[in-house]
């Protein structure tokens, strides 16, 4: 059965079409009357709307913004902040009426890099793939790329507006977390506990990504924002890491691996800095495993504030970041850019989190 038609809605109702159409979209005078039997002709007919798809085509815009995710998405939904920003995404877009599209591009550059075969220099950069012809009247990026990003640069020469988090870059909007200013008064506090002998969990920093004990801190200062100002933020606090562990990525496993390297050290440390709160998870893991207790024999740290109810009964020390409003804001500069404004970038500010995993330095 044919889907009735606007024009056999005016028809019926006896008024022009385009009065039909200023009774749905709401744009114009249409007396009550009017606007009654319109409505009414269009119940008869089983008529719902105007067709979105056509209508869209007609403004020009789409009413969607993309959200693109590199890599796996199940990496995106284990992670709590990710989902925390993602509820900040939807929370936005929804005041706005504006309709939310969800897109996996290729492979996350540092999962990539990580799964590299040994002997491989340079792995291939995924394409830009769906990302960039899906409709959309500007896109999120959940994770950091920049403009040398094949999505990032085929969305710009479409002239889709971009939003990015965690990375800054000519000509689009980005939101960012003071993470080096947060990380400094955390090593400050564990620097004032008397801790001496304090080692560094880190997230990727190379490429290929190389999980293990690191000494190229140079390197790290030059990775991707969401490790090098963490790190640039704990030696700015003052702390002159005994050890450096680099992981794939901000997971559980990692950290309790990580931990269980820097503990068989000949001098382990009194304190593990993690830079997010999974990976502080899994060293708490490692030293319960280990039979020491936190924080009498080992302090722990992390980053990012999330609620870990299953590491009772420790609550990390950590810093806590508006995930949820990092989402709203990246929404609404969306939104904005849209609606044809110039870019910003948004600078959104940390704060302590106490816990009960950093304790005074042991004495050996």
């Amino acid at each position: 059965m044919a889907r009735p038609t606007l024009a056999e809605v005016a028809r019926l109702a006896g008024v022009s079409p385009s009065t039909a159409s200023l009774t749905f979209s709401g744009t114009g005078p249409v007396s009550a009357a009017t606007r009654e039997r319109v409505l009414a002709a269009a119940q008869e007919l089983g008529f719902t709307g105007p067709d979105p798809l056509a209508r869209s085509l007609r403004r020009g815009r789409s009413g969607v913004i993309g959200v693109v995710a590199h890599g796996e998405l199940a990496l995106h939904l284990r992670d709590p902040v990710g989902i925390r920003t993602i509820d900040g995404i939807a929370d936005a877009l929804d005041a706005h009426d504006r309709g939310m599209l969800l897109i996996r591009a290729g492979a996350d550059p540092v999962a990539h890099w990580a799964n590299v075969a040994p002997g491989v220099d340079e792995p291939v950069a995924p394409g830009p793939g769906l990302a960039a012809q899906a409709a959309m009247d500007a896109a999120i990026f959940l994770h950091g790329p920049d403009l040398d990003d094949p999505v990032v640069r085929a969305l710009v020469a479409r002239g889709v507006p971009v939003v990015l988090m965690e990375s800054v870059a000519p000509d689009v909007s980005s939101v960012v977390v003071d993470d080096a200013k947060g990380l400094a008064e955390l090593a400050r506090r564990v620097r004032r506990a008397g801790h001496e002998r304090v080692a560094f969990v880190t997230l990727p920093w190379s490429w290929p990504a190389r999980p293990g004990l690191r000494d190229d801190l140079e390197v790290a200062l030059g990775a991707p924002r969401w490790t090098s100002e963490r790190m640039a933020g704990l030696l700015a606090g003052g702390i002159e890491p005994v050890a450096v562990y680099e992981t794939r990525g901000s997971l559980v496993e990692e950290g309790f691996e990580a931990a269980k390297a820097l503990l068989a050290l000949p001098e382990p440390p009194t304190a593990i800095m993690a830079l997010s709160d999974l990976l502080a998870a899994g060293v708490v893991l490692a030293a319960r495993e280990a039979g020491l207790r936190i924080p009498e024999d080992l302090s722990v740290t992390g980053f990012d504030g999330v609620d870990l109810p299953w590491l009772a009964p420790d609550v990390l020390e950590s810093v806590e970041q508006p995930a949820v409003r990092k989402g709203q804001l990246a929404s609404e500069l969306a939104i904005a850019m849209s609606r044809g404004e110039e870019p910003r970038q948004v600078v959104l500010e940390v704060t302590p989190r106490p816990g009960t995993t950093l304790g005074p330095a042991p004495r050996r």
